[in-house]
């Protein structure tokens, strides 16, 4: 298991992860790092579990929004595979009733 400092605005913090995540975690942590910075006002001070609470709040609420729109294209995927095997059907329908006019067309 590895071990890796990382820094959350400004303050190190050593973290342990699986040997080869070394590089994912660095990138949370900057993407944790970001957020936290944004929920700090500009010339106030806040406690430190309460920026972190401001920055997991705002990764949270990015995270539903992420999910719901998910959930919406998953639905517009649905309606698409069903008009697609409305389509398909109609499709098939066709060809049936073509191939027998032309087995009709030939028997005579």
């Amino acid at each position: 298991m590895a071990q890796l400092t990382v820094q959350v605005n400004g303050k190190p913090y050593i973290v342990g992860c699986e040997d080869g995540e070394e590089a994912h975690l660095t990138a949370l942590t900057a993407l944790i790092d970001e957020k936290v910075r944004a929920a700090a006002p500009g010339g106030g001070q806040l406690g430190e579990t309460r920026l972190m609470l401001l920055g997991a709040l705002i990764l949270a609420d990015e995270l539903s929004e992420a999910k719901a729109r998910l959930a919406a294209a998953q639905g517009q995927l649905a309606a698409s595979e069903a008009e697609r095997r409305v389509a398909d059907a109609k499709a098939v329908t066709a060809l049936e009733a073509a191939a027998q006019k032309i087995e009709a067309m030939a028997t005579r």
